[in-house]
Order: structure tokens, then sequence, then C-alpha cells
């Protein structure tokens, strides 16, 4: 019998369903997968369920409904001045991880090469040599996670096509600033580069920092694409709904690839997203507020514990190097120390580089977007195990 693909059939299966899978079998807290336990905006889910029983439930146009994707275009101009003509420059797709989809197989060409900043999120390697792209990796270190700068410009040649990265970024709750964006841009203007930017988490950022979108910056608005979601936005994760924001020249070919894939998305969950997008200005920053007190409350408590916890600037996770507790092997082997042994899950960030062997193993990325109480319990847990 003929083989599969090699490349897809050689993948092993996500981190976060193997370390999930673990958890559900122990009863594990789980930190590990990074779903909210919060419900969502109640109007949102109202809005949803009202469109599922009284609106048209047929195919929806390939693109999107027309009401999200002009809420995505006045969300744009609201949070990021962006002028967005809805019926040219968006898109509605079955998640992110759609959207990636159909902008890495849309734009990529057998050959070109690929920039991509590690640690990074894990469907984004194996899409890029699934598409025929060839992987730049610029790695990003701990504790600080800066951008280097000599070791980027090095990664970008004339055969650079893109360069796909995430702010603020899984896992390491970086968020970039102007001044790295604006290093970005000026190499993919020399390079003649796209970038596409994964803005996922753009509502979840903490502080006195701000979320900027490079395709912001001078002369990128015609080479970016930009990718949000109301999963994050409205911790609706389940609904896998997500959005494409990209110049006409560029959309024309992500919405051919879009066609092929999945078509189109659920109306009634497009119609609650549009909704989402509408509200008020003190929802995002009450999101930010809610998630930030999260991670003080569970960063706070690691360090209590003996964990050296990494800043955490925005997303779901903080990151914590687990070596001051005398725990001596990997970062995998720890993440399954804790399912079993403590009640507690987490995910190995060795997970989110190319190559794990050579990756740092000594850190754990837990997830905060989860109720008190379930802080609660796991704190509990891991003082109990790693206590006197």
């Amino acid at each position: 019998m003929k083989s599969s693909n090699a490349l897809m059939s050689g993948l092993g299966t996500t981190v976060f369903e193997v370390m999930s899978a673990l958890a559900r079998q122990h009863q594990s807290v789980n930190l590990g997968q990074g779903f909210p336990d919060d419900k969502g905006p109640e109007e949102v889910r109202v809005a949803a369920a009202d469109y599922l029983l009284n609106g048209h439930n047929q195919y929806p146009p390939m693109m999107g409904i027309p009401e999200l994707r002009q809420a995505v275009a006045e969300h744009a101009k609201r949070f990021q001045g962006l002028d967005v003509d809805w019926q040219t420059e968006v898109l509605v797709t079955s998640g992110a991880t759609e959207a990636l989809g159909d902008c890495l197989f849309g734009l990529i060409e057998p050959g070109d090469e690929v920039v991509l900043i590690e640690p990074l999120y894990d469907s984004y390697l194996p899409m890029v040599r699934r598409a025929g792209g060839i992987p730049k990796l610029v790695r990003l270190e701990p504790p600080t996670w800066r951008l280097p700068r000599a070791e980027l410009a090095a990664a970008f040649s004339p055969r650079t096509k893109l360069i796909l990265f995430n702010t603020p970024m899984n896992p390491c709750s970086k968020v970039f600033d102007r001044e790295e964006l604006e290093f970005i841009a000026g190499l993919c203007l020399e390079h003649d580069a796209y970038a596409v930017c994964d803005e996922v988490y753009e509502h979840i950022i903490f502080g006195d920092r701000q979320h900027l979108s490079i395709m912001t910056l001078p002369e990128m608005r015609a080479r970016t694409v930009r990718i949000g979601s109301a999963g994050k936005s409205f911790s609706l994760t389940g609904w896998k709904v997500g959005y494409v924001t990209a110049a006409p020249e560029l959309m024309r070919t992500i919405a051919k690839t879009h066609q092929f894939m999945t078509f189109t998305t659920p109306p009634n969950l497009q119609w609650g997203a549009a909704v989402g997008l509408r509200l008020a200005d003190n929802y995002f920053s009450g999101l930010a507020a809610d998630m930030q007190r999260k991670r003080d409350h569970l960063a706070v408590a690691l360090a209590d514990i003996g964990f050296d916890v990494l800043p955490a600037h925005g997303t779901y996770f903080v990151t914590a190097d687990f070596r001051p507790l005398g725990f001596s092997g990997t970062d995998d082997d720890f993440c399954r120390h804790i399912t079993v042994e403590a009640g507690v899950t987490a995910v190995p960030v060795s997970a989110f580089y190319d190559e794990p062997l050579l990756a740092p193993r000594h850190f754990a990325r837990f997830c905060f977007c989860k109720h008190d109480t379930t802080l609660d319990k796991a704190i509990e847990r891991l003082g109990r195990h790693f206590g006197p």
C-alpha cells in the first residue's frame, strides 16, 4: 500500500491534546490548554442563540456575513485607526488557525523562505512546510524575550516571502513594541516580504502596554495580513470564528484558498461575533483587567511556592522556571510529574520549538484564564506537593 503524506503522517499529536488527555485521566486541574472557564459575554451568546432559532441557517456568503465583516472593519478603525473596506479587505474564517492556513497556503510557493520566531505556536511550522515553505527560525531567549535584531536581519534574504509572528505572543507572553515592529517592517520593505501577524490576543494585554498592529506602520498597509479571533476576544474558543484583514490584492488569493478549505462559517456564530466586536470599550478594558488580576494571582502564588516566574505582558499564560524547586528532569518530565503526582497540568515550553531537544528544558507554561476557584485549587495542590 502506498504511503500517505510523509510530513503530516510524521507529526505527533499536539501537546495541548496530549496534556489535556493526561489531565482527564488523572482528574488534574488543567492549566495547560488555553481555554477560559468563563462562558463569554451573555449578549454575544444570546445573539448567536437567537439567530440560530430565527435567522438564516443556510450557507452564508463565502467571505462572511456582511454584519461581521462590517464589524471587523469598524473594530480596526476604533482600536488601530485603520480604514478598512469591509467588502474587499475582510474575510471570516472558521477560527484563526484556518485563517493561518488560508494565508500560508495562499501566499507561499514551494521553495519560498518564511521567517518565524521561536518559541512559536505549534501549528505554524507544519503549515509552512506543507505549503512548501522553508522555515528560517529566529529564537527569543528567556527571561527577557528581546528581539535579536542581528539574527532576525540575517534570516531575511531575497528568497523571503513572508514573516509570520504572534503579538501578544504565545507562549512567552511578549508584546512587541513599536521599535521592534518598525525593525520588522523595515526588513519586510527591504526584502519585499509580507508580514502575516497573528493578533488573536490583541485585547489581552497588561499594564501600560498597548497592542500595535504592524499594519498601521508606514508602507505596511498593503503587505500585511492581520488575523483576529472571536474565541480569544470573547472567551468563546469553541466557536472557532476568526477574521482576516488584508489589502484587496492579498485578500483575493487568501479568499480563494479559504473557499476550498472550509468555504464558510456557521452564520449564527458570525452574528454573535459581530455583536461582540461592537461591545463598548469598557468590555475590552474589563477583559484585560480581569485577566491581569488572574495573572497576578497565579504568578504570585507560583513564586511563593518556589518557581521563578517570568514577566507576562499579554495572553493567557505565565511561564515559570521550575529548577528552584529542585526538579532535575526535563520540562516534559516536570509537566507529566505534576499532572500525575500533584494533580495540576501545565505545558512544557520546549513543545513550542522546532527542535525541542535543543530548546530550553526547564520552563512550564501555566494558563490563568480560569475561575478563581480553579486557580485556587491548582495553587493549593502545587503548594502541598512542593511544600515542606
